[in-house]
């Protein structure tokens, strides 16, 4: 298969070797510059990635002889294993794809990226993208620093990152009053993924706003859902037939996580009785 046909192919059916054809065009310097982004953007998937297509897209982005964007397309696509890693740990090899030198290598290079103020600014937005999936302390100060810049762009990287680190109520709150759609969005995950009750008649707003953008509808939706999942139905119930499937799916994912198992319910009926 080549490039094309594996973006339209779901990651599960890519050929073993798709790994190595990855990593053989992102250390070719030679290779088309839209065919190396495309590479990193697919490297990233748990299907593929490992500790030397790690280390490989770690080196691209760090770099400062890459291009800009493909700099930060390598970052931004080691966030997900990160992720895994942080939340599973290293204790079974066979649940996480990297192993935890990777792991602390991938955290202490993308901070060093970070920090240095002469790399571009969207290589630096993505390193602290990708890096919060795991946080550590300095993506406090790190996020307070780019949320208060003033910079639409950092702003937007800032509130991205509440989602995955505790401490920022306020600003996500905030930010889902801003006018920027993307910023709002963005708040709108964090608050769900925090469920932040504070957020809840913003949210609620937006799922009854029918000029919601469908991005941000589909964030509010799943917000609602893990914020009072309780009042989840009560709120979505008139979009639970919507023509769109993708948002009628979201809907009936946010309302399923209110409701109570049978035999949980059964346990309650006998707490009553007994």
């Amino acid at each position: 298969m080549d490039l094309k046909t594996l973006l339209d192919t779901p990651p599960w059916d890519w050929p073993k070797d798709a790994g190595r054809m990855f990593q053989k065009i992102l250390v070719d310097q030679r290779a088309n510059e839209s065919d190396r982004l495309v590479a990193a953007e697919l490297a990233g998937e748990f299907t593929v990635i490992n500790d030397d297509l790690a280390d490989t897209l770690l080196t691209v982005a760090c770099s400062a002889d890459e291009p800009e964007q493909l700099r930060a397309r390598a970052a931004i696509s080691l966030g997900s294993v990160l992720e895994q890693s942080e939340t599973d740990g290293f204790e079974d090899p066979d649940v996480v794809p990297i192993t935890e030198r990777t792991f602390h290598n991938i955290q202490e290079s993308l901070e060093k990226v970070y920090r240095d103020n002469s790399t571009p600014k969207e290589v630096r937005r993505r390193s602290l993208e990708a890096s919060v999936r795991a946080p550590k302390t300095w993506h406090q100060y790190a996020i307070r620093s780019a949320y208060s810049s003033g910079d639409k762009e950092w702003m937007l990287t800032a509130v991205f990152s509440m989602r995955w680190v505790r401490g920022f109520d306020d600003q996500i709150l905030l930010a889902l009053k801003n006018h920027d759609p993307e910023i709002r969005y963005e708040a709108v995950n964090a608050a769900g993924n925090w469920e932040l009750d504070a957020a809840w008649s913003h949210i609620v707003e937006l799922v009854n706003d029918a000029h919601s953008p469908k991005p941000l509808l589909l964030a509010a939706i799943g917000a609602v859902g893990s914020i009072r999942p309780a009042e989840a139905r009560e709120i979505l119930v008139d979009l639970a037939d919507s023509d769109d499937e993708e948002i009628a799916e979201a809907v009936h994912e946010a309302m399923a996580a209110g409701e109570v198992p049978s035999d949980e319910e059964d346990d309650e009926e006998d707490e009553r009785i007994n």
